[in-house]
């Protein structure tokens, strides 16, 4: 599974390198097919403009844009512009099932900022930066998620019970959820995370992003645009 993570790895990184020390501008020119966004599907424009977030649990640059980045980006979305989230497939095994049930799960839930912020620690590190960066020297971090059991002991903690959960996390919607994802991730061609679709057609090209205020020009560009 790492070798996915691996390719956006450097992207990303100067991504958040840049999102911290550039100015904030947009672009002096329109946005451009095949520069900044790429159509990765014929798909109709949704009858509500929406952005999706395809991401991992075990991706250290994917926690780092929940904590440090998503809040202000959402901000920054047009009021009409929704937001999802979605989980990527890219273990293919079932732990994998597993923590993308959980999603599934935590999008049943009020608290899903801060659910989804658990189970980025028990599996990364909780760490007061926000992220965890396993490529780190001398990193030594072992997931504390490693089974059905250990994902519901971060759910107790939210007040989840282990029979509420399971019937969360094996339902038919959760089912469905998981194989629409699954569908997507190879329709949207997503091969590295975090990936961000707009209205289930464009693809934005994150090596082209600069500063977060490029990324969120370009969201609201093609969701309200396109």
């Amino acid at each position: 599974m790492f070798k996915h993570f691996a390719l956006a790895a450097s992207v990303i990184s100067t991504l958040i390198f840049s999102l911290i020390i550039a100015p904030i501008n947009s672009f002096a020119a329109p946005f451009v097919e095949g520069k900044h966004y790429t159509q990765v599907s014929n798909s109709m424009v949704p009858s509500e403009p929406k952005v999706t977030e395809f991401f991992s649990f075990y991706c250290h640059n994917c926690f780092n844009m929940e904590t440090k980045y998503l809040p202000e980006i959402k901000a920054g979305l047009d009021k009409q512009v929704t937001f999802d989230t979605k989980h990527v497939d890219f273990m293919n095994s079932d732990l994998g099932t597993e923590v993308m049930r959980s999603l599934a799960v935590i999008h049943t839930q009020d608290n899903q900022e801060a659910l989804k912020v658990a189970m980025f620690g028990a599996i990364q590190g909780d760490e007061n930066d926000g992220g965890h960066d396993h490529s780190a020297h001398g990193d030594k971090h072992e997931s504390q998620v490693n089974s059905r059991d250990d994902i519901k002991k971060v759910f107790a903690k939210f007040g989840i019970d282990a029979a509420k959960y399971d019937e969360l996390a094996d339902s038919t919607d959760t089912d469905k959820k998981l194989s629409l994802w699954r569908q997507q991730q190879v329709i949207y061609r997503v091969q590295s995370v975090p990936t961000f679709i707009v209205n289930d057609k464009y693809a934005i090209n994150m090596d082209e992003m600069r500063t977060l205020d490029d990324l969120i020009n370009v969201m609201n560009y093609l969701a309200l645009q396109k």
